[in-house]
């Protein structure tokens, strides 16, 4: 497991059972590629937030081309594509850049109040 910042981390097929299903918090699927415009504009967006969502939300960064598994097992079509995982099941999706704040806020609707 590649750690990228504080509370995030890459989600490739041999750590996500164990880092997303299983994890005691919920967890941010980021889906994106390294040829997607708004995916490279979201990924710092969310590294950005996700000190604040320390004890609350983890990050994680699926590389769509390198685990194409993780994709097809959540029918992604487009990216960059966002899954909040809780208990092991998928709570919240959408599909876009959105920014930091908007995200924060959809996850609150989740987890509570993030953040001071």
């Amino acid at each position: 497991m590649a750690e990228l910042t504080t509370n995030t981390f890459d989600a490739t097929s041999d750590n996500f059972d164990r880092e997303v299903v299983q994890s005691a918090v919920p967890v941010l699927l980021d889906f994106w590629a390294s040829w997607c415009p708004p995916c490279r504009m979201l990924k710092p967006e969310l590294a950005a937030l996700a000190p604040e969502l320390a004890g609350k939300v983890r990050v994680a960064f699926v590389d769509v081309d390198a685990q194409p598994e993780i994709a097809e097992a959540f029918q992604v079509r487009g990216i960059p594509a966002l899954f909040l995982m809780k208990d092991g099941e998928v709570v919240d999706s959408w599909t876009g850049f959105t920014p930091r704040a908007a995200v924060k806020q959809r996850l609150e609707q989740h987890v509570g109040k993030i953040g001071t």
